[in-house]
C-alpha cells in the first residue's frame, strides 16, 4: 500500500475477471488534514491508486498506471460522511498488462468511473 492506513479492504471477491470489493477510508488519515482542512475530500489521485492496488491484488502482479481515459469524478467523497465505498473493476488481460474499467460508489451514488491501462512494473 503506497499510503499506509489510508483505507482498509472489507470485502474482496474476484471471479470471472471482475473484482467486487468494499473498502473503508480512514477519515483520520493525514491526507484529509490537508485536502481540505475541516472539509475533507478524497483526492482523485488517491482513488486511482486504490484501483491500481486492488487490481494488483486481484492479478498478483506489480503494476503501473500507463494510461487513463474517460476519467469521470462524479461526486465528492467525504470520508466523514461516506467512508465505505463499493469498488467494481472489470479486468481484461492484455499482453503488456491489463485494461480495466472501474467504478467507485457510495450508497446509490457513483463517485468515480475510469478506464485505464495498467502495465507490469519491471
Amino acid at each position: 500500500m503506497l499510503i499506509p492506513h489510508f483505507y482498509s479492504v472489507k470485502e474482496f471477491n474476484f471471479t470471472d475477471n471482475q473484482l467486487k470489493s468494499i473498502i473503508e477510508l480512514n477519515p483520520e488519515h493525514d491526507v484529509f488534514k490537508g485536502h481540505f482542512p475541516n472539509n475533507p475530500v478524497t483526492p482523485g489521485v488517491c482513488m486511482l491508486q486504490i484501483l491500481k492496488e486492488l487490481t494488483e491484488q486481484a492479478t498478483n502482479t506489480n503494476l503501473v498506471i500507463k494510461e487513463c481515459s474517460n476519467v469521470k469524478f462524479m461526486a465528492l467523497i467525504n470520508p466523514e460522511v461516506n467512508a465505505v465505498l463499493a469498488i467494481i473493476i472489470d479486468i481484461n488481460p492484455l499482453e503488456e498488462g491489463f485494461k480495466i474499467k472501474a467504478s467507485a460508489s457510495f450508497d446509490e451514488t457513483i463517485a468515480l468511473k475510469v478506464n485505464a491501462l495498467l502495465t507490469q512494473q519491471l
